[in-house]
């Protein structure tokens, strides 16, 4: 019997969910540090490390496509920072949950962008996802409708940038693409930073660097999965960060886990486990 082995691109997009589940908890554990300076020191500590991995591969730090790399910087700074902010006022599964809608955005989106489109049948592994995410928010009265309009606002400009990185795979070199997202964010969000400055702690500037270490490494892994594969094939795999979060959730926060997230958990991990082995079939 043959072994089941995942893609270079499924690999990647996998490691890219821990690293990303690693920052969520980081931002959610320093609430008291506002959404908007995390954000800078998230891009700042981004932009050294890109800037050294540039330089260490004699690459061209400003890139070829220029216009699609600062869309791609736009579209990533925005849904950030919609992101952080329900991450900071939303329980880490419901945050994270509303984030995962991006999938969705992603597909639709790649239709049009892209000429992508997604097979019927992935359709249906991803509704089966789908439905799993919605068993794990449940019915969440401290999601606020405000709350809930950022939380989808942000999963939809994250399907614009996951759309902008597949576009740029024949342009720019993928430590290109993810140095321009905290080139843009940095003066973006900086002078704000600047006049709204909140100190932080000795602990919080740890975990600051943390959370920009950690999103880095997560933003590389992606940016190589999206360069590589059709956002259609491997989008699904995004839904693994709920499970995380659920985790770290439960772990770090007292976060109970219930039933139907259980259940919820267990159709996540079908949907996406029926997917991956379809793709391979089909090929």
């Amino acid at each position: 019997m043959k072994s089941f082995k995942f893609s270079p691109a499924v690999k990647y997009i996998i490691l890219s969910t821990v690293f990303f589940a690693l920052m969520n908890a980081g931002v959610k554990y320093i609430q008291h540090i506002p959404a908007y300076e995390i954000v800078f020191f998230r891009a700042l500590v981004s932009l050294i490390v890109g800037y050294a991995l540039i330089k260490r591969e004699h690459l061209n730090p400003w890139g070829n496509n220029k216009p699609l790399l600062i869309y791609r910087g736009i579209a990533g700074t925005i849904a950030l920072m919609l992101y952080f902010y329900t991450l900071q006022n939303m329980p880490l599964a419901s945050a994270v949950t509303i984030q995962y809608l991006s999938p969705i955005f992603t597909i639709l989106i790649a239709g049009i962008m892209l000429k992508e489109p997604a097979r019927l049948i992935q359709w249906l592994f991803f509704a089966i996802s789908f439905i799993g995410v919605v068993m794990i928010k449940g019915f969440d009265v401290r999601i606020t409708v405000p709350g809930l309009v950022i939380g989808i606002a942000s999963a939809f400009f994250s399907g614009i940038a996951y759309n902008f990185i597949r576009k740029l795979k024949d342009h720019d070199h993928h430590l290109v693409v993810v140095f321009y997202f905290p080139l843009v964010t940095v003066p973006t969000i900086g002078l704000y930073t600047l006049f709204n400055w909140v100190t932080p702690g000795m602990t919080d500037w740890l975990i600051l660097f943390l959370i920009g270490l950690a999103t880095t490494v997560a933003q590389i892994y992606m940016t190589k999965a999206y360069q590589i594969e059709k956002a259609a094939n491997i989008s699904n795999f995004n839904y693994l960060g709920i499970i995380y979060a659920l985790l770290l959730g439960f772990f770090l926060f007292g976060e109970l886990i219930g039933a139907p997230a259980l259940l919820g958990i267990s159709l996540i991990i079908i949907g996406v486990a029926s997917s991956t082995k379809f793709d391979k079939l089909a090929r």
